[in-house]
């Protein structure tokens, strides 16, 4: 009996030995502390799967494999009415403003809390409010909803330039009201408004559509007021690399959303299987007549838009001249998500790809800058999946075939990889419900646990910066 208690005693002093000396090191100020925290926007474990496939083989490993901690996350979500009552699928808007701020809230709010529409502080306010530098990268528009949940808040997602604040509809269908947000009853504006009054000091991206739009009260347009708080306005890859270093960066490289890497060749989309007359009078007579396979190819409308490793790679040189502060920096590849939506396999695996190299930009800065987390993780899952593409039930003879949209892609191995999407039969897919994973450089090795709610992340990063 003597013996279980010492043993338990011995265990429970261990125990608080190490959270005692885990805390020490997350509280010492000797040296700055950087967080780039990387979001690939709808990166589940399928969607990570097909790009690895595609890009490194059934057998092969990217980059995501070879980090030193991997761990799972809960995406949390409330209805806005009631924030007692959970939505078990998030949007990015909610999802990023959990990441941003640490608080749960309901679809459609940047950095916004359910119910009482109340600003909730982001880890972007606390670094600067610390002296840290901070700057926000995506492949979207810069004021899209992940991007924005870092900087801006707002009741609704769609509130993207002064025009979109009153009385807007989108799709010509939803309604769009930030009323309550504009200046003239105190409110902070529109999101591309407060990033262009923000203090960030990186700003890339697409979204020039959102600035050139004319300011609220004002004869100037968003992009002015910008230039006129200081940002140096890059349009070009050209412009990126001149940027002065003594200005903040405004980066804007598409009216809207950077274009895509990869498309599918030609002009082919997802499609849904054929079946014969006889399968429709029952489901075990017949045939089905599958998509043709399609094949990726380079998008031309790319051009010469920045990479988004390009893009990470100015951020960082530009956020790690703070030697006495550090800095935090969110990187977005965004349409790994937005062209699952589209249905566009190849778009999907080349943002992924995106992902990957700057990934490897982030790992290599703080293989020489030791005080650096890097965090990698996604907001949400998405539509895609991986389906057989020979279904074992033609073992039975029967045809069996997917109720959805079925992109047939052929791989580089050599085989025909059948991704599915069947969340609806409309225009876009929806967002799943499922885990994500997070992915931490060394310097998450006891400082992540193996399970988390996406709240959680924030305090992760904020203690690490010693914010909180």
């Amino acid at each position: 009996m003597k013996s279980t208690i010492l043993k338990s005693l011995c265990l429970s002093l261990a125990m608080i030995s190490s959270s005692a000396a885990l805390a020490a090191a997350d509280t010492e100020p000797a040296s700055p502390r950087n967080v780039i925290l990387i979001v690939g926007d709808g990166m589940d474990d399928h969607q990570i799967t097909i790009a690895r496939n595609y890009l490194a083989g059934s057998r092969g490993k990217i980059n995501l494999d070879e980090m030193a901690f991997r761990s799972s996350v809960q995406v949390l979500t409330v209805d806005d009415k009631d924030p007692s009552k959970p939505i078990y699928v998030a949007d990015s808007a909610n999802s990023a403003t959990s990441l941003a701020t640490g608080e749960v809230t309901s679809r459609g709010r940047i950095s916004t809390s359910a119910k009482y529409d109340k600003d909730l502080v982001t880890i972007v306010d606390l670094a600067k409010q610390a002296g840290l530098k901070a700057g926000i990268v995506t492949t979207s528009s810069i004021t899209d909803a992940t991007p924005s949940s870092f900087v801006a808040h707002i009741s609704q997602r769609e509130c993207e330039n002064p025009d979109m604040m009153v009385d807007a509809v989108i799709y010509q269908r939803k309604p769009v009201d930030c009323s309550q947000d504009v200046k003239a009853k105190g409110g902070p504006g529109s999101i591309s408004e407060q990033l262009a009054a923000s203090n960030v000091d990186v700003l890339l991206g697409g979204g020039m559509e959102h600035f050139t739009k004319q300011a609220e009260g004002s004869s100037k347009s968003v992009l002015e007021q910008a230039e006129g708080n200081g940002f140096y306005i890059a349009d070009s890859a050209e412009k990126l690399k001149s940027a002065p270093a003594e200005k903040k960066l405004l980066g804007l490289f598409a009216e809207g959303n950077l274009p895509e890497r990869m498309a599918y060749e030609g002009e082919r989309e997802a499609e849904q299987p054929n079946p014969s007359m006889l399968n429709y009078l029952h489901k075990y007579l017949g045939s089905v007549e599958m998509p043709d396979t399609v094949k990726c190819e380079p998008n031309a409308a790319f051009g010469d838009t920045p990479e988004l490793k390009e893009m990470t790679a100015v951020a960082i040189d530009r956020l790690s001249g703070n030697k006495d502060k550090g800095f935090f920096l969110m990187v977005e590849s965004a349409s790994i998500d937005k062209a699952s939506h589209q249905r566009r396999a190849c778009g999907q695996i080349g943002e992924l790809q995106q992902l990957t190299e700057a990934l490897d930009v982030a790992l290599n800065f703080a293989e020489k800058n030791e005080n650096t987390l890097v965090l990698v993780t996604a907001d949400h899952g998405q539509a895609a999946q991986l389906m057989p593409d020979t279904s074992l039930f033609e073992a039975f003879n029967l045809p069996a075939y997917s109720p959805g949209f079925v992109a047939r892609v052929e791989t580089p191995e050599g085989v025909t990889m059948a991704v599915n999407y069947a969340t609806n039969g409309l225009f876009a897919e929806e967002h799943t419900g499922v885990n994500v994973p997070l992915f931490a450089n060394k310097e998450g090795v006891g400082r992540v646990p193996t399970m988390l709610a996406q709240p959680d992340i924030f305090n992760v990063m904020t203690r690490y910066l010693n914010l909180n």
